[in-house]
């Protein structure tokens, strides 16, 4: 009986009927054991009429099983496995182990997951009830959480029950939890007599205040009064580990076979079968489970044992002497039927004493096969315990090293460091040393170590250096980006100069590529050309072959693009490479690629693709845990909103994107958020403020011995000086910056030089600096530069009293301005405008403008011509939360068709990935 219950039933039922008419809800349950958490989730499921319920238990017993929860839950569903996305559907099913392909990653399952419920939807809502999730195995709760984040407009409801305390990817996802706390004193009261017991009420008070109100406790202690008297008055009872000693008292009362029946039943999970051949193995006739169900421990029915509650199942356990639980492990893998080689495996190492190499190797094995499903906490796990069990330290070494490299893959970052660490300790031959340095290398990389990262991989590559160049060359190629994001010019070139010696040893095609692009990287950023090398090398590519889609390629196709500047080259590619990793559903290398496709259409017409990109990467670096890639999005997004004047999240997302970078000296996104700030302030009309920032920057770019050109705030700095009325000061400044950019040769920098020259100059020279501006302007693909060098020429020849000239200049820059959505410079250019005695037209909002990031996002690929399913599978969201968010758009644009949203969206053009 549910008694005392009101408001969380009341809760429940609401997220019930909202499932019904399509708006999604998830719900956790946190409590701790017996407060009633699977007795909400049993009414939720006789309220839940109308719904199809798709159901799983966490168990202990099969808490290292791949995706055996995933599988408990989606069974039902499986029907429509092909009715998904193909990569998504081939990622499942290897991961359920339904077909033989190769595994997706932990993401891929993720989103596979969300496909399959969202269309299993379609036809009737869905309620999910899961209990015990605190014991389901990590890769089905991740792939649970990933789906759960992402319901908005689906008819499905998630409920789950939560062990309080107790770690689980569940209750770390921030969904939304409910707290179930004890019952009242009155609700206690009604409990007890509705079990029938018949305790006075001072007894029940008593019961109440020394279990908190916690109703299995309740129900159980009722007739344990001897425990309660032997307490002191108002002592609680150690709830529920007074609980757990209740029922391992009662199996004390067993006899010895029931009590090894009980022991073979809590380790063995709910098989009858396995069940009784374990204990036949340990002379102990199964039929002895009756005497526990005689005292309500368990039930048998149906070919299943049922504990009355995990509690129970835990206590039993735990009380169980080591000796006795290994013989129990023992039996139970032998009694495992031949193809169930994972879990025979996790017995016998449960069952092991001390190293054991075949049980070692058995364990490995099941590590390697949950590995290819995608179940990479599950084959951490594994290979760790194979490590343990390991007679040769060799062995144990490589196994350390294999869980780490699980881990990682798995999301969890502080422990494969933790046991590339205790790898260490062993002898480790030169291919694995290379390995173990690579990974931490990769770890810090991602999580914001950029410094050890650049150390552990220059020491990868130097052991890899004889035995294998493409491997090191492709390790130097990611110690190039560490010192590029480290602004670490020295590591930059000494990193391409030890790939220059490798390469006449390097034969692999994207190892040669990788190389020609990384070191042309590397002569841009320590000054030295570069930009031709990167420019054969794009073009080198066939859009159409294997190349663009070798894992190790994509970031330097966008990379390089991003450090060409420039019109044509490439561009094509990288809409290839992001809308690959999206089918796949890649997350892991999709944050890094959305912040440098972001950047580069931040540089171009395209600012709302890249608040999208930006928006859209640092949310899912949040996801993964990817702690460099979150700080560049961040200062990303900062210098973006810097100069659409945007003051308030633009500072907040400086804030941010600098105090991830400081500690961790990701030098180059302090100096963006710096630029930001500069940018804010002089867009805003405060020279002053705006030159203290550029003077910080200065300072930093010196102090950190950085020398490209593209990085230097001179030319804003002359322009703040310019206004600030200390010209012979700007004037130095612009011609320093001009030696420097004409020594870099890339027509970006130098329109921007020969800005701040026309800015400072005489006056007859202004024409002339302004012309070669322009001129260099014509070959990038900056709107935002060209607009200012408008701006500045405008501005020179109003007060020149050339005013019909200036006007030409300044229609164009207003114009320009507008459209990138620049408010504070198109305010500006339309002051400037107004002193030549002309008003200027301004453009009204676009609609762009009306829409959030998202709304934005999904508009564009469906104006483009993409179906609600290839956008949801692309954006890792359902179609029916696709349909939500456009409808949404056409309210707000005032629409009714696609082809009015695609006549609405079109315009200058600009990439969306």
């Amino acid at each position: 009986m549910l008694v005392g219950r009101d408001h969380e039933r009341r809760l429940i039922d609401g997220l019930l009927s909202a499932a019904r008419i399509g708006q999604s809800a998830v719900l956790v349950l946190v409590g701790e054991a017996g407060i009633g958490k699977s007795t909400l989730l049993e009414d939720a499921a006789a309220a839940a009429t109308g719904m199809r319920q798709l159901r799983a238990t966490g168990t202990e017993s099969e808490a290292e099983v791949p995706f055996g929860a995933l599988l408990q839950l989606l069974r039902p569903a499986l029907v429509h496995l092909d009715r998904i996305p193909p990569p998504q559907a081939d990622a499942l099913a290897s991961a359920l182990a339904l077909r033989k392909s190769p595994g997706g990653d932990r993401f891929a399952i993720g989103a596979a997951t969300l496909s399959l419920l969202s269309r299993f939807a379609e036809d009737q809502p869905v309620a999910l009830l899961v209990d015990d999730a605190h014991l389901l195995d990590r890769p089905s709760a991740q792939a649970l959480v990933f789906a759960a984040r992402r319901l908005t407009a689906d008819p499905v409801v998630l409920l789950a029950a939560v062990r309080e305390g107790v770690p689980s990817p569940v209750t770390e996802a921030g969904l939304p939890l409910l707290h179930v706390d004890g019952l009242s004193p009155a609700a206690s009261g009604q409990l007890v007599e509705s079990a029938r017991r018949r305790l006075g009420p001072a007894a029940v008070t008593r019961l109440h205040e020394a279990t908190g109100g916690n109703p299995l406790a309740l129900l159980e202690l009722a007739d344990e009064t001897d425990l309660l008297d032997a307490l002191p008055p108002e002592a609680p009872v150690p709830v529920p580990a007074r609980l757990a000693r209740v029922f391992a008292r009662r199996a004390d009362r067993l006899s010895p076979a029931a009590h090894t029946a009980l022991l073979v039943a809590a380790a063995g999970g709910s098989d009858l079968a396995l069940v009784a051949r374990a204990c036949g193995l340990l002379q102990v006739d199964v039929a002895a489970l009756e005497d526990a169900e005689t005292v309500d421990l368990l039930a048998v029915a149906g070919g299943a044992v049922t504990f009355r509650h995990n509690l129970v199942r835990s206590a039993i356990w735990s009380e169980a002497p080591p000796a006795t639980r290994r013989r129990v492990h023992s039996a139970i893998a032998a009694a495992l039927p031949e193809e169930d080689a994972d879990r025979r495996a996790w017995h016998l190492s449960e069952a092991a004493l001390g190293p054991d190499a075949d049980t070692a190797r058995l364990l490995d094995e099941a590590a390697v096969r949950a590995r290819i499903r995608g179940a990479h906490a599950v084959a951490s796990t594994a290979f760790e315990r194979a490590a343990g069990l390991s007679p040769e330290p060799e062995d144990a070494g490589r196994r350390l090293v294999s869980a780490a490299e699980s881990a990682w893959r798995a999301g969890a970052g502080d422990q494969a460091v933790a046991l590339l660490a205790r790898a260490a300790g062993l002898p480790q031959p030169p291919d694995l040393r290379a390995r173990t340095a690579g990974l931490r290398g990769t770890v810090a990389a991602r999580t914001g170590s950029v410094e050890e990262a650049r150390d552990e991989l220059m020491a990868a590559a130097a052991e890899r250096a004889d035995t294998a160049p493409d491997t090191a060359v492709l390790l130097l190629a990611d110690a190039i980006q560490a010192c590029f994001y480290l602004a670490d010019t020295a590591g930059v070139a000494e990193a391409a100069a030890r790939i220059d010696a490798l390469m006449p040893r390097t034969t692999a095609e994207p190892a040669r590529w990788v190389a020609d692009v990384a070191r042309g990287i590397a002569a841009v950023l320590t000054g030295h050309g570069g930009p031709e090398r990167i420019r054969r090398a794009l073009r080198s590519v066939d859009p159409t072959g294997p190349l663009l889609r070798a894992p190790r390629v994509a970031p330097y196709v966008v990379l390089g693009v991003l450090f060409l500047r420039e019109s044509g080259t490439g561009r094509q590619l990288v809409d290839i490479v992001v809308t690959d990793l999206r089918a796949r559903s890649d997350l892991g290398t999709l944050p890094l690629l959305l912040f440098q496709i972001a950047r580069d259409q931040a540089t171009q017409a395209s600012w709302d693709s890249a608040e999208v990109n930006y928006t859209e990467g640092a949310q899912l670096a949040r996801e993964t845990g990817s702690t460099s890639d979150l700080a560049a999005c961040l200062a990303g997004l900062a210098w973006l909103e810097a100069r659409q004047g945007r003051e308030a999240v633009c500072r907040e997302h400086a804030a941010e994107a600098a105090e991830i970078s400081r500690p961790r000296h990701l030098a180059l996104f302090q100096i963006w958020s710096l630029a930001a700030l500069g940018d804010l302030e002089l867009g805003l009309g405060r020279p002053e403020a705006a030159l203290a920032d550029f003077e910080r920057l200065e300072a930093l770019l010196a102090r950190l011995g950085v020398d490209d050109v593209d990085l230097s705030p001179a030319p804003e700095m002359a322009e703040a000086l310019v206004h600030l009325g200390r010209h012979d000061v700007a004037r130095v400044q612009a011609r320093a910056y001009a030696a420097r950019a004409a020594e870099k040769g890339q027509p970006w920098a130098m329109a921007r030089a020969a800005r701040s020259l026309g800015l400072t100059c005489e006056e007859p020279e202004v024409d002339q600096h302004f012309a070669v501006a322009l001129d260099h302007h014509g070959r990038t693909l900056d709107p935002f530069e060209l607009a200012r060098t408008r701006l500045a020429y405008g501005a020179r020849l109003r007060r020149a009293r050339r005013r019909i000239d200036a006007r030409v200049q300044l229609r164009d820059a207003v114009a320009s301005f507008d459209h990138l959505g620049a408010a504070p410079w198109a305010d500006r250019a339309a002051a400037e405008l107004r002193a030549t005695g002309e008003t200027a037209r301004r453009r009204e909002s676009s609609a762009r403008e009306e829409l959030t990031p998202q709304e934005l996002q999904i508009a564009t690929l469906l104006a483009s011509g993409r179906t609600t399913r290839e956008a949801a599978a692309a954006l890792f969201l359902s179609p029916k939360t696709v349909e939500y968010h456009l409808r949404h758009v056409y309210l707000k644009l005032g629409l009714s068709s696609r082809a009015e949203l695609a006549a609405r969206l079109a315009g200058p053009p600009g990439r969306q990935s």
